[in-house]
């Protein structure tokens, strides 16, 4: 028996149904954005309190396969795909967005970590579409190249500071476990995912 397992329950479901959205928060103060309703893709942003989801202000360009992080009153969301990849990134402050300065690199279905003051953008497919294995550090208004990533991968999971990150699974293309750890410099490969 694992002493520190938890379970999951049930929370209050998203007002817009949708996938390949973007997010950033805690438990009690969640946001989410963007994302592909099916149909169409969207710029809708949610704010989770701990039991339920209201919508605020929308992304200033509709996309999905982006990434985000921050938190409720202070997001950002970058890269993504338009309808063609993009390099948009927009802070968020609780009810609007802003645009700043782009990605060095287009990309969609990448992975994130970090702060508006000092993000990180890792991996995703760039516009040829190849998978990427570059890294940008944002400083709060702009991009710049950071060490690139050991495995160049998709659909990975990002979380952590800009000098302290993790990026995890995702696909090179084939699925993998690998687990990469970021120091403010660059990427080392360290216990696989299970």
């Amino acid at each position: 028996n694992n002493p520190y397992a938890g379970v999951w329950s049930s929370g209050g479901a998203l007002n817009t149904a949708r996938r390949a959205l973007a997010g950033g928060g805690t438990q009690t103060a969640g946001l989410a954005f963007g994302g592909d309703t099916g149909p169409a893709n969207v710029g809708i942003t949610e704010e989770y309190n701990g039991s339920s989801w209201s919508e605020d202000g929308d992304l200033n360009s509709a996309r999905s396969k982006l990434a985000g992080a921050g938190t409720q009153t202070a997001g950002i969301g970058f890269g993504g795909n338009t309808g063609s990849v993009s390099a948009l990134t927009e802070l968020y402050n609780g009810s609007s967005w802003t645009e700043t300065g782009d990605l060095s690199t287009a990309r969609d279905q990448l992975a994130a970590a970090g702060t508006t003051t000092a993000g990180l953008a890792f991996g995703g497919s760039d516009a040829t579409p190849a998978v990427t294995n570059s890294t940008e550090e944002f400083g709060g208004s702009s991009w710049t190249s950071g060490g690139n990533l050991n495995s160049a991968r998709r659909y990975l999971a990002g979380f952590g500071i800009q000098t302290a990150a993790l990026a995890t699974g995702g696909a090179e293309p084939t699925i993998v476990a690998k687990t990469e750890q970021y120091n403010g410099t660059s990427w080392t490969e360290v216990a696989d995912l299970n």
